[in-house]
């Protein structure tokens, strides 16, 4: 039986959730302490929210990964611990932010019983670590720092300086996020977080708070925050739900991306043939810019 309370560190828990998906997330705790077969009940049901928050196809994004298991991992922005049990499998200890106390009782009941789990619940901007980490990770967590993050000009910046500060010498920061330039949203799909159409192509111009990256703007972010070394890889459809990761190693060819990028969440327009434009863009050598998403291991 896991004790939630030598799992859960409230000690810079403010009283309010900050960040939550609604009454969704109760049944989801209900699910996950009924120990009922998590991956049969996807199979039942088309709800997103169960979807993203439990399918195992989460984990594609990293499970390749050589990480050191005898290594420690910052887990930023944790959520409901779709990718914490990877994580605790794959490294020796395993420390998880998130802003959610609901959501990180979620993932106390799902990953706790692995034994190498600490939750910290707060804001990452308030919250005091002396531990130094082998990974930081920021998976769709970096968009949302001109929500939470609010010291200097440039929140996104400032973030990824105070995650530098976690990293031992050598360490490696692990980020996930959608490309604003991601072939899907020229194809129909609304951004991801605003709802939006086009609203990352348009560089935000009616956003505040959140916002997406090219890949020479994430790559001069990352520069300008001390990251000098940037590897990139391409999850397909994304990384939300990715089946294959590319890399510049392999790229995909002709011919491969043979599908529609799917949208759970809300409907999508289609207004041209994705795969015959990937192809074309993959022939051009175009590929890695509009590639739906990035996986960037940086130091």
């Amino acid at each position: 039986m896991v004790e939630l309370n030598e799992i859960l560190n409230l000690k810079f828990y403010k009283g309010e959730d900050l960040y939550s998906d609604g009454d969704v997330e109760d049944e989801i705790l209900k699910i996950c302490k009924s120990g009922q077969d998590i991956q049969e009940l996807l199979r039942s049901t088309d709800r997103w929210p169960l979807l993203y928050h439990l399918s195992d196809v989460r984990e594609n994004v990293l499970d390749w990964y050589g990480f050191d298991p005898e290594a420690n991992l910052l887990e930023i922005g944790a959520g409901c611990g779709a990718i914490s049990g990877l994580f605790c499998r794959k490294v020796k200890r395993v420390v998880a932010i998130d802003l959610s106390k609901r959501r990180s009782t979620i993932n106390a009941v799902r990953n706790g019983g692995m034994g190498n789990l600490e939750i910290l619940v707060g804001n990452f901007e308030d919250i005091e670590i002396e531990e130094k980490f082998d990974y930081v990770t920021l998976i769709g967590v970096l968009e949302y720092s001109g929500y939470y993050i609010s010291k200097g000009a440039d929140p996104y910046e400032a973030m990824l300086k105070k995650v530098k500060k976690f990293l031992k010498p050598g360490g490696r920061l692990i980020i996930a996020i959608e490309n604003k330039f991601g072939l899907k949203y020229w194809g129909g799909a609304a951004e991801d977080h605003t709802g939006g159409f086009f609203d990352g192509i348009e560089d935000y111009r009616k956003v505040d708070g959140v916002r997406t990256f090219s890949r020479p703007e994430i790559t001069q972010l990352l520069k300008s925050a001390g990251f000098s070394e940037n590897t990139f890889y391409y999850p397909m459809p994304d990384y939300k739900l990715p089946d294959t990761v590319y890399s510049d190693e392999f790229l995909p060819k002709p011919g491969m991306l043979e599908h529609v990028t799917d949208v759970y969440d809300r409907e999508r327009f289609v207004l041209f043939n994705e795969s015959s434009a990937y192809d074309a863009l993959i022939r051009d050598g175009q590929f890695p810019y509009f590639a739906n998403s990035f996986l960037i291991i940086s130091r």
